[in-house]
């Protein structure tokens, strides 16, 4: 009886020593599929020998190079930033283990690089490793996306007024005032905004502006940026206002006509001539020839010259007739002779003395 008490344990002893703990697992498993490299940097046309450990038995895999990536975030850009051309196939064996030999060559996109081990049937498993390409770009990784959400809290308005100078053709510019609220669980750190105007059917023209702070969640913040347009421009403009893909909102703006403009090309098209005018006839009053023997003086006008007798028998202009009577003067026609005269016509007498006697009184004879 004692020995096959002592038989019965002996049994359990050995069992509780071969199975595993409950709730045990393979430490393969428990740490997951890792990648491992022979050096961590190498050029171009060189190769590295790529080894993991902890897959599943007989799993397809493919072992690329890719760029924009690091084991935190992963590949960013997907397949699309890796030498797919130069990638490798390997399948594990019946313990989850690779090693294959894979040739460096560079990725589309810069680095920071990975060489990354990804399943290609069943269960989705990857690992990444730290890779750097000899020679090749390396640039900081895009920034990740922010899970806060901007909403526009109070109605867009423009602010500013139009001066003296966009009255002749300056370009026109407003401040666009509005407040945003971030409705997301994420603070939104100096966001971008895109302000576009439109004039008439024609798409609006963006432009990206940055505003400097930071908008905590469920916080607001009034933000102000400037908008201008070309110089002359006049019409109904519309101002638009996007952030991440989305209108937030859209303000009219009517611009008035630069008549300053308008009355300078007037005043062109009338002075211009004027003076071109001016300087043609000095020019030809230059160059004209004059007379010989003719004075250098003012021009003196051409004018008919009649005889003195005519003269002295024509009225004068603004004269009365009674006072252009004069005293008839000898005529000096030639066909006329002094004693023909018509002046003399009707004394056909013998000459008497015209003077006025005084009469005398005659007495008594």
């Amino acid at each position: 009886m004692s020995g096959k008490v002592r038989i019965s344990a002996l049994v359990a002893v050995l069992a509780l020593l071969l199975l595993p703990p409950a709730g045990a697992t393979p430490a393969a498993a428990a740490d997951g599929p890792k990648v491992t490299l022979s050096k961590p940097q190498a050029g171009t046309g060189g190769s590295i020998t790529v080894s993991g450990s902890g897959w599943r038995t007989h799993a397809l895999l493919m072992v690329l190079i890719c760029g924009q990536a690091t084991p935190a975030r992963g590949v960013i850009g997907g397949t699309n930033s890796c030498a797919n051309a130069d990638g490798r196939a390997v399948t594990t064996d019946a313990k989850g283990v690779f090693s294959k030999k894979l040739p460096v060559s560079e990725p589309p996109v810069p680095c920071p690089c990975v060489v990354h081990v990804a399943t290609v049937t069943g269960a989705s498993a990857s690992a990444d490793a730290v890779f750097q390409v000899a020679g090749h770009a390396v640039e900081p990784l895009p920034a990740e996306p922010s899970t806060g959400r901007l909403s526009v809290l109070s109605d867009t308005r423009l602010d500013g007024s139009s001066g003296l100078l966009t009255w002749f053709g300056a370009p026109a510019s407003r401040t666009l005032v509005f407040t945003v609220g971030n409705a997301g669980s994420s603070p939104v750190k100096n966001p971008v905004f895109q302000v576009g105007t439109s004039h008439g059917v024609f798409a609006p023209q963006w432009d990206d502006q940055q505003f400097s702070g930071t908008i905590a969640p469920g916080g607001r913040a009034e933000i102000k940026l400037p908008v201008e347009l070309s110089a002359g421009a006049h019409g109904d403009y519309s101002v638009s206002l996007k952030y991440g893909g989305r209108v937030l909102a859209e303000e009219p703006w009517g611009v008035g006509r630069p008549w300053g403009v308008t009355l300078f090309w007037i005043l062109l098209c009338v002075v211009v001539p004027a003076a071109v005018f001016r300087v043609g006839m000095a020019v030809v009053d230059r160059i004209r020839p004059r007379k010989a023997g003719r004075s250098k003086g003012p021009a003196r006008h051409r004018g008919l010259h009649m005889p003195v007798q005519l003269t002295l028998r024509m009225p004068k202009i603004g004269t009365p007739a009674a006072a252009q009577q004069t005293t008839p003067q000898t005529s000096t026609l030639p066909w006329f002779t002094p004693d023909s005269d018509p002046g003399t016509a009707g004394r056909l007498s013998a000459p008497h003395d015209d003077s006025p006697t005084t009469p005398t009184r005659k007495g008594p004879t």
